[in-house]
């Protein structure tokens, strides 16, 4: 049973919201909050596997919220304010999901499962906002990509394109299910939650910069980690990505 608590300060979303998950047999909301203050009470109390969220809240702002309970819960936003700075926002601190109040209901329930089970959910606006806003600005001195192998900066550079394993299996001549066990293998050696932050990461590294994924050579079935890259930088490395 995934446990769920709804924060949004209007009764009839909450009551809407509340009808929504509970009429889903493996769905169950456990608490209810009003304000952001209320929704770190809920959460220490209930220790939910969600948090769906609404950003503007009295008293704290859902901003806060999720950097205050993201070690405790996953974070899924649910609010009318796709603005982009928001959307930055909401990621960086931790939210695994993010979506308008536009959204079908049968997407809010898929959202809640995949973020219950650590994965993404970001709405197709929300992604386009992040395709069209997210520039490579940082020079990747990040000491995470230091010690990543060429298969890993390429792999992590996919993810940043928003690549399913399918795809990304599709363009490394993998199996789907040995994409999965690199990329869970990739967020650990990371240290980020999920697809969503190491996608940030990549895209603040400049991996997903045009021409930067087309490099030349063979992808071999051994995947990620043999060769180690120890300068990446705007999405160049000291050897080239290999291609297919």
């Amino acid at each position: 049973m995934i446990r769920v608590v709804i924060c949004d300060d209007a009764p009839i979303v909450r009551m809407g919201l509340r009808m929504l998950v509970a009429a889903e047999d493996d769905l169950d909301v456990v608490a209810e909050a009003a304000h952001g203050v209320e929704a770190l009470e809920q959460v220490r109390r209930t220790r939910p596997d969600v948090l769906l969220l609404d950003l503007e809240m009295p008293r704290l702002h859902g901003i806060e919220v999720i950097a205050s309970v993201v070690d405790q819960t996953r974070v899924l936003v649910l609010t009318t304010f796709e603005r982009d700075d928001y959307v930055h926002a909401a990621l960086r601190g931790g939210a695994s999901g993010f979506l308008v109040k536009d959204a079908p209901p049968d997407q809010v329930v898929s959202a809640i499962r995949a973020v219950a089970a650590g994965q993404a959910w970001l709405s197709p606006t929300v992604t386009r906002t992040l395709l069209s806003t997210v520039a490579p600005t940082l020079p990747c001195g990040d000491p995470r990509l230091r010690d990543l192998s060429t298969s890993d900066i390429r792999l992590l550079g996919l993810l940043g394109r928003g690549h399913s394993n399918t795809e990304i299996a599709a363009e490394l001549d993998l199996t789907p299910a040995t994409v999965k066990t690199y990329v869970s293998r990739l967020l650990g050696r990371l240290g980020v939650r999920d697809r969503t932050q190491a996608a940030l990461l990549a895209r603040d590294a400049g991996l997903t910069t045009p021409g930067f994924l087309s490099g030349s050579g063979e992808h071999r079935e051994s995947g990620p980690g043999d060769t180690t890259v120890t300068n990446v930088r705007r999405g160049r490395s000291g050897r080239s990505p290999r291609g297919r």
